[in-house]
């Protein structure tokens, strides 16, 4: 277990609890790919119902015993709702020193947002009270061509990229260390080399970035993935970038069979997560809400009334990567780094059961592992030949490359 001294204190990050707030179903934008099907403007959290989450939630404290917690606010995006976020983490901070409870300082306030309003008044009050426990993530696509390809206002139908660039140089002045995400659907692959690129040129150094989970892939969409990460390696071995620069597609610990021992836990964190939306309703994670769901019902496993019911959380404790997949994803000599996520899965399935495994990505991941097999072999042939292999090993970050 590791402990992390910095802007958040004492922070455990392989121990914490992510606890998620949707504080409203509304955004500005409209994007394409948007796995929100159900966002509108009506359904926002009240102060009541937020209050009597946090005290439930911070009530749990012998069943949640994770060292520290994330505190993740969502939407739609969630800054459309900065006055209320406000008043639940002043309300999280007070009572968790009046309760002593284990999270007090060891917590962190945690947001995706589009951007838009980031250096309005009321969000930059909020940044500079609470930046000791911030985690901030602006989401921009790429360069203008892919970004206003899919992330589009939701009224005008025009694209957002100018209104966003605009706060990227305030963001990383107050978050130098942070990192974008970055989303491929089928339409904007020819644009991941250049937008990879143009965002380091931003001044961002870690793109964490993925294609999406649903089953949106055309024929030869696979191949022109690989070509344009394999046009995007030789561009960042030949600049010189994976000296200061990184990029998620790239992993050393993808593209490799199971180990049948240490390779069985669930990738997603569905069920050792919890949501709580405007109604109350506690989900095992945000994809299991309504608005996230295209053909199922929503699995509501309680409420902050009446607390969680361990009946309906405990099939989610049982999943594992044996329970959902099928014999050839156990066999598959590239299984790992093959994500997945719960609530597709669900979504996907053919009855209303979470363990049957969706599998759209499966030939965009086989052209991910690859190009990442390229990447790799290029770049320790170029720092064999440099006489630098050895250095570069030994200063290389140690991440599982989990990124959802």
């Amino acid at each position: 277990m590791l402990g992390i001294k910095g802007r958040q204190g004492e922070w455990y990050e392989e121990t914490s609890k992510n606890i998620t707030f949707i504080v409203t179903k509304d955004c500005q934008l409209a994007c394409k790919y948007c796995y929100l099907v159900g966002k509108n403007s009506k359904e926002k959290m009240s102060w009541k119902t937020a209050k009597l989450a946090v005290d439930y939630i911070l009530s749990c404290e012998k069943e949640m015993t994770e060292t520290s917690v994330i505190f993740d606010f969502i939407g739609g995006e969630p800054f459309l709702e900065i006055n209320l976020v406000d008043r639940i983490c002043d309300y999280l901070k007070i009572r968790m020193y009046e309760l002593n409870h284990h999270w007090f300082n060891s917590y962190r306030f945690s947001f995706t947002t589009n951007g838009l309003n980031y250096d309005s008044p009321m969000v930059q009050q909020f940044i500079a009270k609470n930046y000791h426990h911030l985690s901030i993530v602006i989401t921009i696509d790429g360069n203008k061509l892919k970004h206003d390809l899919n992330r589009i206002y939701k009224i005008v139908g025009k694209g957002s990229y100018d209104d966003v660039v605009k706060n990227i140089p305030l963001w990383l002045e107050q978050f130098p260390e942070s990192g974008t995400k970055v989303t491929i659907s089928s339409t904007d692959i020819p644009y991941i080399k250049e937008s990879v690129l143009h965002l380091y040129s931003l001044g961002i150094h870690e793109v964490h970035i993925n294609v999406v989970f649903e089953n949106v892939w055309k024929e030869d969409d696979d191949q022109l993935f690989e070509d344009q990460l394999t046009q995007l390696a030789d561009e960042i071995i030949d600049g010189g970038y994976y000296n200061d620069y990184s990029c998620s597609f790239f992993s050393e610990n993808i593209g490799k069979p199971l180990d049948r021992v240490w390779d069985n836990q669930n990738y997603c964190g569905a069920g050792m997560m919890l949501s709580v939306d405007a109604a109350g309703n506690f989900y095992p994670c945000t994809r299991f809400a309504a608005y996230s769901l295209r053909s199922k019902k929503p699995i509501i496993i309680g409420n902050v009334r009446e607390g969680i019911d361990k009946n309906k959380l405990r099939p989610f404790l049982t999943l594992d990567r044996t329970t959902q997949s099928r014999q050839e994803c156990i066999d598959c000599e590239v299984a790992s780094g093959c994500a997945w996520c719960q609530g597709e899965n669900y979504d996907a399935a053919d009855t209303n059961t979470i363990y049957q495994r969706a599998t759209a990505i499966c030939k965009m991941h086989k052209a991910r592992v690859r190009a990442n097999n390229y990447y790799w072999n290029k770049l320790y042939r170029k720092l064999e030949l440099e006489g630098m292999r050895e250095e570069f090993e030994n200063s290389k970050p140690k991440s599982n490359d989990v990124i959802c």
